[in-house]
């Protein structure tokens, strides 16, 4: 049976980050929230808990789980090199609103669905799930929806959509809007704006020094 934590509450928030950092651990799933929308996570090593999440969202590997992490220095042990253009976005936007895709270590025993050698990482501003993250290292996540469904912006519109499919749900209140984070793939020459959200393509622009394409 599900359980659901009021972080609003010290005590109740201190016995939900650790009843989910428990949850993650045994391979389970849990639902958190973060800046933009809440989501629905999973321990990113353990291949057969990823799919479990993709189980819950009725969603295929053909559409990949990005990575949330804790802070900074964990990215370096996570891709296959820290491009200066990288470093000046995490710099400029994290923990923020803003994903970056980079070549994954090729030695990293993971399966985020179909990468292609590469993943998708963010740092979150939000305290709930940043404590998490730094308890248990880097979580799979995704939107806690239902593929094709809107993204939850409460605890309880992500428990109405997934269910007793997540052992712990972390109800830290209203998410706002419910805008996705911005993405920039940097694993070409140039850098690619794969999807405009929170941060505009002319503050990615700005940070970067040179013009980045709006795709829209």
């Amino acid at each position: 049976m599900s359980a659901v934590y009021d972080c609003s509450r010290p005590e109740s928030r201190a016995d939900g980050l650790a009843a989910a950092a428990n949850a993650v651990r045994s391979s389970r799933l849990v639902v958190l929230p973060t800046d933009t929308v809440y989501g629905i996570g999973a321990d990113a090593f353990d291949a057969g808990a990823v799919r479990a999440l993709l189980r819950a969202k009725h969603r295929g590997p053909d559409m990949p789980v990005g990575v949330l992490v804790g802070s900074w220095s964990t990215v370096d042990g996570l891709v296959l090199g820290m491009p200066p253009q990288a470093r000046a976005l995490i710099e400029a936007f994290w923990p923020g609103d803003l994903s970056i895709v980079l070549p994954h270590a090729p030695s990293l025993q993971w399966d985020l669905g179909t990468t292609r050698g590469t993943v998708m990482l963010r740092m979150p501003l939000h305290p709930v799930a940043l404590e998490l993250l730094r308890e248990v290292g880097p979580m799979a996540v995704s939107s806690a929806n239902v593929s094709g469904q809107p993204p939850a912006s409460t605890a309880q519109q992500a428990q109405e959509q997934l269910g007793e499919s997540v052992s712990v749900y972390l109800d830290g209140g209203p998410s706002g809007d419910p805008v996705p984070s911005t993405i920039v793939d940097l694993t070409g020459g140039e850098p690619v704006l794969l999807r405009v959200g929170a941060v505009s393509a002319e503050a990615v622009s700005e940070a970067l020094g040179m013009p980045v394409t709006d795709p829209s």
